[in-house]
């Protein structure tokens, strides 16, 4: 008898939908939204849907395995734990403990999944990454500027009379923010798309702005400047609630409006006409993760900021300078379930360097890799150091539902189970504020057993048992602890399967802000000369590196796959995946290439072999290769990205990339 349960998406994105999954002889049949979810409403995505997919997939992993002579073998759990962990014992021993590499990023979104740090500190403390693949640059920036990355609550809306869509295809990535523009734009908000693609949002704008990859913060700089000639600012604002204003207006006295136009090749009657939109408030200013993928990645957000503050569209309903709400994930308990005190020591790698950092790393060296919820050899820049750097290490150990890119590298691999076969909790860091309760469905296939499990077994065969011995209840009460005074438990987001959290829905609305001033920071105080707003540009760009541009004369993005979260679905896919080239007009204009020409995309990193899809629209000298794509189906475009970090050091530069092109015959 089938039976429809509500469930939670667990992928790691904008939406963080509310599912009805519907459930026979314990198996999923079916996905579908929940329509009573008060964001949400029984609308998901394809690539909510392939969870179905991926449960019941003949391609999972059923047993734990051994690498012996170069070829998996399958092992016992107690045979694999028992090794793992004996190998965790050596190394600690007579390396001491950071001679681990924790190599972790954020696929799936459940709160237990964050308990393999608490694992790792309770080991001793290990070499760990910090910063952000997807959006740590723009993070730390309006750390800078704010003192935190808080958002306005979906429903603000409403109260927009223009809203610009900056560097953000919401059709793809955020769907229910996609279905409220529709609506607000039949109630008489403009909507203002700025990107080099003219994609599915841009569509639906009034206008849509196409603008040189990269120069984003230019832009903005020209929309200041001519507020400020117009006299369009928020003095009061200005002046009461900001700090480090001159130094902005002497940078933006050092350069002209034509020279800005110039360098973003947007013209200046757009940034003019930006000025006005902007001064006719409220504005609300929504941010894509993209356009901080540079080397000046975390500047570009900040001058973003500084146009929001200046026009005065900061604290106020229907404005706001959105692009991540911490306050969401800051509302739980992590300090608790991490216990971060109990480690003894730490080091640090990047996680964009992290493989040359393997490579060269000292006192002591990298003996073992533990990759958890992460697939780095497809998601981490510059894939033939990455792969040099995982292959060398005398252990690689990989927790995955699939055998992956880096799973084929590993000597041990755990067959992780499903969101449908652990119970967690699930909400948004960069949407909405509702936390979803996420039951087990389901049981998993073969021996797959849950992350909690695997770490709970490793901390009793490394002597701090004790620190996992708590029911799966109990870790959930223990993470929602900060909530209970406002009556939210467990109980309660069982039975209401999601709950509101407490946030500030229009940010700083008092005025107050976290940072050492207690005002929005032009200048970021602590930071001393690197807290100065500058005119910075892309490494790779004909302004930083004419040479370069020269040799490779295209701009290549990265961006999000549409029916797959980063590389976790493209095994998965109907139709057999290719590596889609897809290049704007003038190019296919230039090179005399036709939609479906095989062509081979290179530059001095790595070369990657696809087939041409000639965009409509496009600004000069793009290209778009979707991440994530697996090596048998062409190897992923991180084959040609780099490993540098962006300007203030926890962000990617993955977007920071120039290339050739050839047809190849």
């Amino acid at each position: 008898m089938a039976e429809v349960r509500k469930a939670a998406c667990p992928l790691n994105c904008w939406d963080s939908c509310g599912f009805n999954v519907t459930i026979e002889q314990d198996r999923v049949v079916k996905v579908e939204g929940d329509p009573e979810h008060p964001i949400t409403q029984g609308k998901i995505c394809g690539r909510g849907r392939m969870l179905e997919t991926r449960t019941n997939s003949t391609q999972r992993l059923l047993h734990p395995l051994k690498k012996v002579n170069g070829t998996f073998e399958q092992i016992s759990w107690e045979q694999a734990l028992d090794e793992i962990a004996d190998k965790l014992k050596g190394i600690k021993e007579q390396y001491g403990t950071t001679a681990i590499l924790h190599s972790h990023d954020y696929a799936n979104n459940g709160i237990l999944k964050n308990i393999d740090q608490r694992f790792f500190n309770c080991y001793g403390g290990v070499t760990e990454l910090y910063g952000s693949l997807c959006w740590g640059a723009g993070i730390e920036a309006q750390k800078w500027d704010f003192g935190n990355a808080w958002s306005h609550e979906p429903d603000d809306l409403y109260n927009s009379k223009n809203i610009i869509v900056w560097g953000r295809n919401v059709a793809r990535t955020n769907m229910h923010f996609y279905e409220k523009l529709l609506e607000v734009k039949k109630q008489g908000a403009k909507i203002y798309v700025i990107d080099p693609l003219f994609n599915a949002t841009a569509k639906i704008a009034d206008e849509h702005i196409t603008i040189k990859p990269g120069m984003d913060g230019l832009l903005a700089a020209g929309v200041i400047k001519e507020m400020l000639r117009l006299g369009l600012e928020d003095r009061e604002f200005i002046e009461q609630s900001t700090h480090g204003f001159a130094n902005l207006v002497q940078l933006l006295d050092g350069i002209s409006l034509e020279k800005l136009s110039e360098m973003t090749e947007v013209p200046t009657t757009v940034m003019k006409k930006l000025a006005h939109v902007y001064a006719d408030k409220p504005t609300a200013t929504y941010m894509g993760l993209g356009l901080q993928r540079y080397t000046n990645g975390g500047n570009t957000i900040r001058l973003i900021d500084a146009l929001a503050a200046i026009s005065g569209n900061i604290g106020i309903a229907g404005g706001g300078a959105n692009y991540a709400n911490l306050q969401v994930g800051q509302s739980f308990a992590f300090d608790e379930l991490t216990l971060a005190h109990r480690r003894k020591d730490h080091r640090q790698f990047s996680i964009m360097k992290q493989a040359e950092e393997v490579l060269m790393a000292t006192d002591p060296e990298i003996k073992m890799i533990v990759v958890t919820c992460g697939n780095p050899l497809t998601q981490v820049p510059d894939t033939h150091v990455v792969e040099k750097a995982f292959s060398t290490v005398e252990t690689l150990v990989v927790i995955d539902q699939f055998m992956t890119d880096t799973a084929m590298l590993a000597d041990y691999v755990l067959p992780a189970a499903n969101a449908f076969e652990e119970e967690d909790l699930y909400y948004s860091s960069m949407y909405h504020h509702y936390v979803n309760y996420g039951p087990k469905l389901v049981s998993s296939p073969g021996e797959a057993q849950p992350d909690l499990w695997i770490w709970t077994q490793l901390a009793g065969r490394l002597g701090f048992g004790e620190d996992f011995n708590f029911s799966r209840d109990e870790w959930l009460e223990m993470t929602l602890k900060p909530l209970k005074e406002k009556g939210m438990t467990l109980e309660k987001l069982k039975a209401q399967h999601t709950l509101e959290l407490p946030v500030e829905k229009i940010p700083w609305h008092d005025h107050k802000f976290q940072t050492p001033t207690g005002k929005f920071e032009f200048t970021a105080r602590q930071k001393g000369h690197l807290g100065h707003l500058t005119l910075a540009v892309p490494d790779e760009s004909k302004w930083e590196n004419p040479e370069l541009a020269e040799k490779y004369p295209y701009q290549l993005l990265t961006i999000h796959p549409m029916r797959s979260n980063h590389s976790q679905n493209f095994h998965l896919l109907t139709a057999k995946p290719k590596v889609k080239v897809e290049i704007a007009p003038n190019i296919a204009e230039g090179l005399g290439l036709e939609n479906g020409d095989c062509v081979r995309v290179w530059n001095d990193r790595g070369e990657v072999k696809g087939f041409i899809s000639i965009l409509t629209k496009a600004h000069p000298d793009t290209i778009n290769i979707d991440e994530g794509i697996w090596k048998r189906f062409g190897g992923s475009v991180n084959q040609l990205t780099s490993s540098r970090e962006s300007d203030n050091g926890l962000g990617s530069t993955l977007y920071d990339c120039r290339v050739n092109l050839e047809k190849l015959n």
